[in-house]
């Protein structure tokens, strides 16, 4: 049987983030995925998922500078330590690399 997850960046949207993870546990949801986490405090999105009795099973990894045009830093020779810190160490099954976008 397959299992779905709510995707937290793109559902729900009509709540501010951090009250999706209860709407999606209302919905019968039990695990979560979404974009970039990294506006909200780590401890927060741990305690929401906890809260709510969700497991995270996805999130991306950094994408540098976003509104910068950066797509990712994984490949990016001198950025390996900000990668490694984007993923946190929380048993999230699944991290998301963005590599690079290829500079012109």
């Amino acid at each position: 049987m397959p299992q779905f997850a709510a995707n937290l960046s793109m559902m729900y949207v009509e709540h501010p983030f951090l009250e999706r993870f209860g709407a999606a546990a209302a919905d019968g949801f039990t695990a979560v995925e979404y974009l970039f986490p990294y506006a909200q405090p780590q401890a927060e999105l741990v305690s929401r998922l906890a809260e709510h009795g969700l497991r995270q099973v996805l999130f991306n990894a950094p994408p540098g500078q976003f509104d910068a045009g950066e797509r990712g830093i994984a490949c990016l020779p001198g950025r390996e330590d900000e990668f490694r810190r984007g993923g946190w160490n929380w048993r999230c099954p699944t991290l998301r690399p963005c590599a690079a976008r290829a500079c012109t």
